[in-house]
């Protein structure tokens, strides 16, 4: 399969695009969150891994689409572009709500692409197959509170009011759409999943981790690292190590599994 640029042109973000590389990891924002979160991923994973950030709707670039309200019609039009790039092994990286989201394009991958799926990173996000509900903020107060409470934005930014009148729409629909999200209960994954929390998360508990290993067929592993749901601004090279050694370890065995993949 052959990268296409249409829907890549939309929905994902190459900021230190690899030409032949060993694994290509695709990386899924949280709440409220753009491509740009992953930036710095680009810049300190291992120079053969590709690394492609999901831009969603209504953000950045993309502020002048209409928001996307659910997490299965953010698959719906991210998938093609996904596919696009399969053309080697991949892996999958989500923070938050991104884990959800990149949970339920894993599970949509179709088998020849599925068979390129070579990991899952879930960060800051309980199973799916846990049945707690996110708690969706109606009002701007209570949102702007929860968001200064999880430290994952610049405290300058929330003291703009112009500024944070332009984030809020994105944040409150993102929180909507987790909210309303629910685990169908399918065939397992695959692939191996590789947990990541903030010890201090009160978002993710040490059971609510563990359950990811009820959602694949696989071996599960949870890595805490110190810090709350945004751990990965202050431990972002102890998460890149964790990711450049774990992507190290599969990337190799599975190029020569996949079908038509050159092994170099």
């Amino acid at each position: 399969m052959s990268p296409s640029a249409d829907p890549s042109e939309l929905w994902l973000r190459r900021y230190r695009p690899v030409n032949d590389p060993a694994v290509r990891l695709f990386c899924f924002p949280h709440a409220g969150g753009a491509a740009s979160a992953y930036l710095p991923f680009a810049r300190r994973l291992a120079a053969d891994v590709d690394v492609l950030a999901v831009q969603y709707p209504g953000r950045q670039d993309r502020r002048g689409e209409p928001l996307i309200e659910s997490v299965d019609a953010l698959v719906d039009g991210l998938l093609p572009a996904l596919l696009a790039w399969a053309d080697r092994p991949v892996a999958f990286f989500g923070h938050s709500m991104g884990a959800t989201v990149a949970f339920e394009a894993a599970r949509r991958l179709p088998p020849a692409d599925a068979d390129r799926l070579v990991h899952l990173f879930a960060s800051g996000r309980r199973s799916p197959s846990v049945g707690r509900r996110d708690r969706f903020y109606r009002f701007d107060d209570e949102l702007i509170d929860e968001i200064r409470r999880l430290q994952g934005t610049d405290s300058s930014l929330l003291d703009d009011r112009e500024l944070l009148d332009m984030l809020l729409p994105a944040i409150r629909n993102d929180y909507r759409a987790a909210a309303a999200y629910e685990y169908r209960p399918g065939p397992r994954l695959r692939c191996p999943v590789t947990v990541l929390a903030g010890a201090a998360d009160t978002h993710v508990t040490t059971d609510e981790a563990a359950a990811w290993a009820e959602v694949t067929a696989a071996a599960t592993m949870v890595r805490t690292f110190p810090g709350g749901h945004f751990y990965l601004n202050d431990q972002l090279d102890a998460v890149c190590a964790e990711v450049t050694t774990t992507l190290a370890a599969v990337s190799t065995t599975a190029l020569t599994a996949v079908p038509g993949a050159d092994p170099g």
